[in-house]
Order: C-alpha cells, then structure tokens, then sequence
C-alpha cells in the first residue's frame, strides 16, 4: 500500500553519510536477508523519511523525543496508524542494524509506538462467488477471443483460491514447483522461506490444461509456470488486471484483488475446520497473530477454540 502524498520523502544527499549507511543497510537487507525487491524498497523509502525528518542531525545522537516529534510531523501529513507503524519497524531495523555493524550504542525507536489504527477487515468472496469465477472458460467465456489466456486465468485463479497464494508467490512458480502426484506446490514466500501447501483437485484439473497451452506459448523464459500471450513471465499488474476484468464481466461485487482469494481462501478453510494453526502455516504466516488478524476471528471465537482443544482450560469435572 502506498503512503499518502504528502508523504513522499526529499532525497537525502546521494554523498551524505547518513545516505552510506542507508545504502549499507539496504545491501544487508538484499544479500544477507535475502529480501525482496518490493520489500527492500519500501525499507528505502521509510527510511529515507527519517533521514529527510533527522535533517542535519547525526543519526547517532537521535533521542526518542525526537523521533516522537518526527511521528507525530508525519501523522500531520496524514499518514495514518498502519503506515506509521510499518515506517517505525523499518527505523527500528535500521538502528538495530546501525548498532550491529556500526558502533551505535542506542536505538532511539525502542519502545516508540504508533497512532492506533482503525482496524478495517479484509474482505472475501463466498464460497459461491469464489465458484462463479472459477467457472471461467467452462461456460462458453473466451475474454475476446483470448481463449489461451482464458485458460492461464483459470489456472492462476484456482491456484489462488486453493492454496492461498500471494501474488509474488504465484507469480513466481516454475513448472517444477507444482507435484501433481502428491498434489501439493513448493512455495518460496517472504524472506525466501520455502513451504509446502496442499493443491485441490479442480486447481490441479486447472494446471494441467494451461501447460498443455503453455507449451505453444513458451519463448523468453520457460522457467515461469504462467506467462503471457508472448510467452514472457507474467507480471504482478497483468494478473491484477485480468482478475478485475473478469470481475467486472461476471458481476462479482467489490474490487476484486489477488489477496482476496487468499483471504477467501483463509476464510473458507478455517470456517470448514477451525484449525487456526492449519491455516498459519499454509499461508506462511510468521505469528498466529497475524493469522487471526487476517482472518477477522473474534475473541469469543478463540475462546471457544482454546476451551475445547486445550488440555489445560478444560474444566476438571467434580
């Protein structure tokens, strides 16, 4: 998600020495933590908020008053309690950083919180409007004659929905990543961690007739399990596209998105079973906590869980 406007730093002096060490910090972050693109940047960009904030002051000698000051500058602009606490995260790890490699002997974020944000729930689609979609180029659909394309989009989104995918994750298969034997897919997620997650049937079904489409398509890079009409690995904003068109076509109703299905994906799995942890670790979350987050479960229904599945809340019968 992007910032606000009026968020977007003033470059910092590329022959600053707070600028080396924000380039020092991003290497790490690339080499030795292995992240992505994506990620990285962001890092730079809240980074180089603090760094146009700080001014001429030595990052060094920043006290935990300023950096108050400095949040509540960037809370004026309207950057609101979500983006404020990712920008804090990122100062946090580039002080940790400074401290590690470079001497610094504080990190003036310690401790330091953002605004609370509104909390606003991700939506999904019901199982039947999940169906709807999947049911293209199976009812005479062909998005303009496009009828090879038809049958990638199919493919992508049943490998959404089925295995609650993120679009980097999707976007990213190679051929030899889906095992149809065991019916499973290796995914490489954030921080180029490796999980393994169950494929259905219909999603598999999907597969293997877009490969025998792919087949005649493959040009550039055939290490991509899904590319585009010029055989090219397809790209995030095509898929993003595509998924808004035929949304548009089959009047599914919202804005639909590729985190949908991996939020409906959540959804209908942990509705089915209740397995919080099940559903954590298909969707490659680091904390459960963000799983019940991303999952809209309420308290009362934690509860419950935790009363009947844990061995010590049980009541001792009389």
């Amino acid at each position: 998600m992007r910032r606000a406007t009026g968020s977007e730093p003033t470059p910092v002096a590329p022959d600053s020495a707070a600028e080396k060490l924000l380039a020092q910090f991003l290497a790490h972050l690339s080499n030795e933590r292995r992240l992505s693109p994506h990620t990285v940047s962001s890092y730079a960009h809240d980074v180089r908020a603090l760094l146009e904030l700080a001014g001429d002051a030595p990052l060094a000698k920043l006290q935990i008053h300023q950096m108050r000051r400095f949040v509540a500058q960037l809370h004026a602009r309207g950057l609101d309690g979500r983006s404020l606490a990712r920008m804090l995260s990122a100062w946090r790890g580039f002080f940790r950083y400074l401290a590690r490699d470079h001497g610094f002997t504080s990190n003036p974020c310690a401790g330091l919180r953002a605004p609370k944000a509104k909390k606003s729930l991700p939506q999904a689609l019901s199982p039947d409007e999940a169906a709807r979609l999947m049911e293209i180029g199976g009812r005479g659909d062909d998005d303009a004659g496009n009828d090879a394309m038809t049958v990638r989009d199919r493919a992508m989104f049943e490998l959404f929905y089925s295995s609650g995918l993120r679009l980097s994750e999707l976007t990213g298969l190679e051929p030899g990543d889906v095992n149809f034997g065991d019916a499973v897919v290796r995914v490489t997620g954030k921080g180029a961690k490796t999980r393994v997650v169950p494929v259905g049937s219909q999603a598999l079904s999907a597969l293997r007739a877009w490969l025998k489409v792919r087949a005649a398509l493959i040009n550039t890079d055939p290490t991509a399990l899904f590319v585009n009409a010029a055989g090219k690995r397809v790209s995030p904003r095509t898929v993003q596209a595509r998924m808004k068109q035929w949304a548009l076509k089959l009047g599914l109703p919202g804005e639909l998105h590729p985190h949908m299905l991996r939020h409906s994906f959540a959804s209908h799995v942990l509705q089915s079973s209740g397995d919080l942890r099940a559903v954590q670790e298909m969707l490659g979350h680091a904390s459960i906590s963000t799983t019940q987050v991303y999952t809209h479960l309420d308290f009362q229904y934690l509860a419950k869980v935790y009363d009947q599945a844990h061995p010590r809340a049980k009541k001792k019968s009389a």
